[in-house]
């Protein structure tokens, strides 16, 4: 029989994890913490709380994460990082980025509790706006850190026209202080997350953890599509230069390419789309949407993005439109430390898991960490594959299991230093 002894406090894990969920709380289940907003900030205070609970110093830094730390005995030693994030989507769910931070607050305080002294400094961080739906690119706390944020990235606007200088100052945040927030280049040693899947596979393997290989290279576009307006009544379909019907064109064109290979994981996605004048009987004038293109191989994602520029294009010169394409992120394929991975495969096993390696499509704040340092991640069943929806659901169990191999892992490597 598997042995599943918990080391950690299962119980503490859950009322922190239910604790949080009352912050945003939409319908029965759901969260809506969106990045920078008062119900961000009070969860970053909830959470900060409980990291000096736990026994250790905790800040909120100038790119607003918020970052514990439970002191080394070598305090200039690369630290141990572990984190993930609190903000959500509109229409989010409790598990999403909580249960890294959380989980990762339960494995260090039962370290801690163990009577161990971590030989080099271990951090827990809850990263600022990781999801990106409020100024539409995500990763910010993380990126920020490594001192890889973008030019005019302070700009952007959420749909209030607030700006993120805006929101990051109302957060209480010195947007001065940018460079006193970075991480020197080597201070980092390794980075654990733990997560949700987000997606069905483990539930199909009837897995209740897995060990991440890598994560996919998400590439983002925006796309603005310009024709001409016209009367609905009026104007001849022959005659019409409509941006909308482009766009349902190129969305179309999306999904057959990044479906043409049934074995493959690309996945390709338009979630957003805004129509100007946006009038039941005015021709579409100009429409912009979003196009989001992953794959685990770096080629193929390639060769899609080739095929789906070919396509906008064709069809944009058929239907007398010009076009622009705006590239918001472009990463590459991620793998994760192969020496982390094998001290999971054997701490899984002294607890009777076996757990199944697996890809992650979506991007996570270790996507952005895996530029500085080694990095690894665990992923717990998700039913049904449901994120990013207050249906979202992994069990206690389940969460218990990852955050106790999250606790082992990090001991082990503490061990090693």
């Amino acid at each position: 029989m598997p042995d599943h002894s918990m080391r950690i406090n299962s119980e503490r894990l859950q009322n922190r994890i239910e604790a949080l969920s009352h912050i945003g709380r939409i319908a029965e289940t759901g969260v809506c913490r969106l990045a920078l907003s008062p119900e961000d900030k009070k969860a970053v205070e909830l959470v900060k709380s409980w990291m000096e609970e736990a026994g250790m110093t905790a800040r909120i830094d100038n790119f607003g994460n918020l970052i514990g730390r439970l002191e080394g005995s070598d305090p200039a030693a690369p630290v141990l990082m572990v984190g993930s994030h609190i903000d959500s989507q509109p229409y989010g769910g409790r598990f999403d980025g909580v249960l890294g931070v959380l989980g990762g607050l339960e494995a260090i305080q039962t370290y801690r509790e163990s009577g161990a002294i971590p030989p080099v400094p271990v951090e827990l961080v809850a990263f600022c706006d990781e999801e990106g739906c409020r100024f539409n690119k995500g990763l910010f706390g993380s990126r920020g850190i490594l001192g890889k944020l973008e030019e005019g990235e302070l700009e952007r606007a959420d749909q209030n026209g607030i700006t993120r200088r805006q929101a990051l100052i109302d957060f209480g945040c010195d947007l001065d202080g940018f460079a006193a927030s970075e991480y020197p280049v080597g201070s980092i040693g390794a980075f654990l997350e733990l997560h949700i899947e987000q997606g069905p596979v483990l539930e199909a393997l009837d897995h209740p953890v897995g060990i991440v290989s890598g994560i996919s290279g998400p590439l983002w576009w925006t796309v603005e599509l310009n024709g001409f307006a016209g009367h609905a009544g009026s104007v001849p379909m022959p005659l019409r230069k409509d941006a909308l019907l482009g766009a349902a064109k190129i969305i179309t064109a999306l999904n057959d390419i990044a479906k043409q290979d049934p074995e493959a994981p690309t996945v390709g996605t338009v979630g957003n789309l805004q129509v100007f004048p946006n009038s039941r009987n005015i021709i579409a004038e100009r429409v912009t949407f979003t196009v989001d293109l992953r794959d685990i191989d770096i080629e193929r994602r390639n060769e899609r993005e080739a095929q789906l520029r070919e396509a906008i294009e064709t069809i944009c010169a058929e239907n007398g439109l010009t076009y622009s394409i705006s590239v918001d992120t472009n990463s590459e394929p991620r793998y994760c430390a192969e020496p982390i991975k094998a001290i999971m495969r054997e701490e899984a096993g002294a607890i009777g898991l076996t757990p199944p390696e697996l890809m992650s499509g979506p991007f996570h704040d270790a996507l952005a960490l895996s530029y500085a340092c080694d990095y690894a991640m665990i992923f717990v069943r998700s039913k049904d594959g449901i994120s990013h929806n207050p249906k979202e659901y992994s069990s206690w169990g389940d969460m218990s299991l990852g955050t106790e191999l999250l606790y082992r892992t990090l001991a082990r490597l503490l061990a090693k230093q």
